[in-house]
């Protein structure tokens, strides 16, 4: 008695807050590496949809700096439309405070943890608190705010609040400081490059200890902000049903079709049917058996899945092609968005892509990129669903080696959109092995690889065709010197001859001399609008022709030029440098084009 006694006074009750205090692992902190890339993912996914809630163009910066005793500043700031300033302390510093807990419908963020929960291993690692400048419009002040959380009571401490200047005219800023390394930097880097490849209509900034870079938006088109649905009679389950019915105090008929997606009044009496209970009855009058015949009859009868084109917001092929393109700048990129379906009463669709060549890695395996409504899963990869189901398709068959993922310059993305992600943990990084789902990952895989498998045997074939091209073009100019050579007579163009032989859009590279030369002669009947594109450690600085886009990635430039070439007629560029690396020409058919390096005979 006198144990039991003693056991008893020790018991006592904790808040949120505390728990968290003391299982960081459990939101993603469970180191100081990481702990930087958990709390700028949690405030970048904020920011996006604070912006596509407000329907504007998405301008995020963020900054990384490094402070005086392995004390680091994160700063991430929007231009979405900021929060009025009585909310400001309850979503910053206090932990399961949000708006989308109850709403089903797309969304980053759900739970009202993330940003506090980075608020507070801030305190536990510095004691320093967290500010925030937030304005609401134009006309309105930027208020600033520094904030802690009371880990005994989950609740908020406002240490100051007082108007302040800000260049913004609305949106949200917030610095965080914590003990850190940036040990994770280039993971942070591929972070951020990920979020801008599946949220194209975002302008990303930032300032990582005093490097630079911007990720800039690569659609115009605002993103529409997915709307809350009612709940799918076939996802509910008997708790959430009882404290519906509780709630209301309707007739059964109009608590079916007023509460529930996709229950018209023919659906609402085969429900009641089913369950043997009166329409008319008063929900609040139903029994535990009532809400269980209830539930089973819901179950039971057919009901049309819920409509994924309020809820969801998919990317889309084409943004999905053009965010691949723009960070990889592959020779060979398709994707699929397959068809919406539902599990456990849940809209979701799964997203497909594959890249191969370009800046993809040559050796090892396939990139594998994972995402759940539209934020990258960086961590646990051999938890997650999408990496069984990647590994489960045979590529082989599609002409690929394989070792787990395919092998070569490779890069597949796969991203589901739900109303409700199912994740394996709650921090967020790995997806749950949902029968529909993997479903659906499968399938889009196994399109792609198809598409792909296609491409491989025409670039095969194409190398051939390529070989005979940097055969005549080779062959034939010495020819004609030396026939010219033997009969004492100037050497003849034999630009006609190669015409007649070619039939294509022929683009050419030499090196000589210390000069670099790019030809594109047009051997059809048609103009050409085309896209060339040079990638080399040569800059190109002093290029004949400026190109209209240059950019480095890992000590090498992307050099693109866009022209107009008439039937019969030769676009041409030279430039100083040592030449290598590779030339490709977009807008027309791999069918109508030879591109033939010179120096690579």
């Amino acid at each position: 008695m006198v144990i039991a006694e003693d056991l008893a006074k020790e018991q006592k009750s904790i808040s949120v807050a505390e728990f968290f205090e003391k299982n960081k692992h459990l939101l993603g902190f469970d180191s100081p590496t990481r702990g930087v890339i958990t709390t700028v993912k949690e405030a970048v996914d904020n920011a996006l949809d604070a912006c596509e809630e407000a329907g504007v163009l998405p301008d995020i910066f963020v900054g990384v700096e490094r402070r005086e005793g392995g004390i680091f500043r994160i700063t991430v700031e929007d231009n979405g439309p900021g929060i009025v300033p009585e909310q400001v302390p309850y979503v910053f510093g206090k932990l399961l405070y949000g708006s989308r807990f109850h709403q089903i419908r797309q969304s980053r963020g759900q739970q009202g943890i993330g940003i506090s929960a980075a608020v507070l291993y801030a305190q536990l690692t510095t004691g320093r608190p967290t500010a925030v400048i937030s304005r609401t419009g134009a006309g309105m002040p930027a208020h600033r705010f520094h904030l802690m959380i009371d880990t005994a009571t989950n609740e908020p401490q406002v240490l100051l609040h007082r108007e302040t200047e800000w260049d913004r005219l609305h949106g949200t800023r917030v610095e965080i400081e914590f003990s850190s390394t940036l040990a994770a930097k280039k993971r942070l880097m591929d972070y951020l490059r990920y979020t801008s490849v599946v949220n194209p209509h975002t302008r990303i900034m930032t300032d990582i200890d005093g490097e630079t870079h911007v990720f800039d938006r690569v659609s115009d088109e605002v993103v529409p902000c997915p709307k809350p649905v009612d709940p799918h009679p076939h996802g509910i389950e008997i708790g959430t049903l009882k404290r519906m019915a509780a709630g209301d105090d309707v007739p059964l008929s109009t608590f079916l079709t007023a509460r529930f997606s996709r229950v018209g009044n023919k659906t609402a009496a085969e429900i009641l049917k089913r369950a043997g209970l009166d329409g008319e009855m008063k929900t609040g009058r139903l029994d535990a058996d009532a809400l269980k015949r209830l539930l089973d009859a819901m179950q039971e009868t057919k009901v049309p899945p819920p409509s994924s084109s309020i809820c969801l917001s998919a990317i889309g092929e084409d943004l999905i092609r053009q965010g691949l393109d723009r960070e990889f700048m592959p020779d060979f990129v398709r994707a699929r968005t397959r068809p919406a379906h539902v599990f456990a009463g849940h809209s979701f669709i799964v997203e497909a892509a594959i890249a191969y060549g370009g800046r993809l890695e040559s050796e090892g395996q396939a990139s594998l990129l994972r995402f759940a409504n539209r934020v990258p899963l960086l961590y646990q990869q051999g938890a997650c669903a999408i990496t069984g189901c990647a590994t489960g398709v045979n590529w082989k068959a599609y002409g690929l080696t394989q070792q787990g993922l395919p092998m070569g310059p490779l890069l597949i993305l796969v991203h589901v959109a739900s109303t409700n992600v199912p994740f394996t943990s709650e921090s967020k990084d790995a997806v749950a092995a949902i029968p529909e789902i993997e479903r659906e990952i499968v399938l889009a895989l196994q399109d792609l690889g198809r598409d792909l498998k296609t491409y491989l045997s025409r670039r095969d074939r194409k190398r051939v065709q390529e070989d005979r091209a940097r055969a005549i073009c080779s062959i034939i100019p010495e020819i004609s010197e030396k026939v010219a050579e033997i009969v004492d007579l100037p050497v003849p163009d034999t630009t006609p001859i190669e015409a007649k032989i070619m039939q294509k859009l022929v683009a050419k590279k030499r090196s000589d001399d210390g000069r670099v030369y790019i030809g594109v002669s047009n051997y059809t009947e048609k103009a050409a609008e085309i896209t060339v594109c040079n990638i080399s450690g040569d800059r190109a600085e002093d290029a004949s022709q400026a190109p209209d886009f240059v950019e480095e990635y890992d000590s090498e430039f992307s050099k693109i030029w866009k022209c107009r070439i008439e039937p019969g007629a030769t676009w041409e560029v030279s430039y100083t440098g040592g030449g290598g690396g590779t030339l490709d020409v977009r807008g027309v058919d791999d069918a109508a084009k030879a591109v033939i390096d010179l120096d690579h005979q």
